[in-house]
């Protein structure tokens, strides 16, 4: 018998982990099966219940439960508590053990499979959602010297910023802005968090945020040339990156805490890759 697992969402027929998580229990000989769960809206804790009263082993989460997943936990993780959000559970007996890989995946992909070392570059993080809140303190703890959060609501990059003044130890300056405020500033990696990689937005951004030899990375994935990186290449920026590595990345941390084993990756990101167009 094979050990059940599910990606919960709304819309969820897009997904792309039961191809990943496929992939990895056929690398790694492990026996499980892995699908995909529509619930409703309103509908998070009926669709879990009824998972988990089929045998169900684990979850990954997507938009838009990711909340829910935080409420109906039992023990929540650190990473999670800090994000506010969950995107990974697995269930023991009565249980609900709850996670969120977003920024540890994020973080791997940008130095294990990008080749980029966090420490003491110049970070723009664009956006203050969930996304940028996940990732938040995976970058921290990689020291970067600087960490600025834009947003078109200021207000809500204040609370990203706040919400990093709790993190212990960090060395690195953290400040928000407004996207008008970045006009005399340069950084040395520019992530797109915003919504506007899913719905082909541009984003006001002066072309000169992007300094010599800066990275540009879309956490938006399989959209080929977003406007964001297509404002990056314009700029003069060789080095774009969509978010595949991190959706990769995520899922095989997801895996190891769910079997005991990690994955490679490699190959999947490889597999999944869209050609810029």
């Amino acid at each position: 018998m094979s050990d059940r697992y599910a990606v919960i969402g709304n819309p969820i027929a897009q997904s792309k982990s039961p191809l990943i998580h496929a992939a990895f229990a056929q690398a790694t000989d492990q026996a499980m099966d892995y699908g995909r769960i529509l619930a409703p809206q309103g509908g998070f804790a009926e669709a879990v219940d009824a998972f988990r009263a089929k045998g169900g082993r684990g979850l990954n989460i997507t938009a838009p439960f990711k909340l829910d997943a935080f409420a109906y936990a039992t023990d929540v993780a650190p990473a999670a508590q800090w994000s506010g959000a969950v995107n990974a559970m697995k269930f023991e007996g009565e249980r609900v053990f709850a996670e969120n890989f977003d920024g540890i995946g994020l973080v791997r992909d940008l130095q294990r499979n990008q080749g980029i070392d966090l420490h003491g570059l110049r970070i723009l993080l664009l956006g203050a959602g969930g996304a940028a809140r996940g990732a938040l303190f995976p970058f921290l703890e990689a020291r970067p010297a600087l960490l600025c959060v834009a947003n078109r609501t200021a207000s809500k990059a204040q609370e990203l910023v706040a919400l990093a003044l709790q993190h212990p130890g960090s060395a690195t300056s953290v400040v928000a802005m407004p996207l008008e405020g970045l006009a005399t500033m340069a950084f040395d990696l520019v992530l797109n968090a915003t919504s506007s990689g899913l719905y082909a937005q541009d984003l006001p951004l002066p072309h000169t945020v992007f300094a010599p030899s800066a990275v540009a990375y879309e956490l938006t994935y399989g959209k080929g040339l977003t406007p964001f990186l297509r404002q990056a290449r314009d700029a003069g920026v060789c080095h774009l990156v969509d978010g595949v590595g991190m959706l990769v990345e995520q899922a095989a941390e997801a895996f190891a805490w769910w079997r005991g084993v990690r994955p490679e990756t490699r190959a999947v990101i490889a597999q999944m890759q869209v050609p810029w167009v």
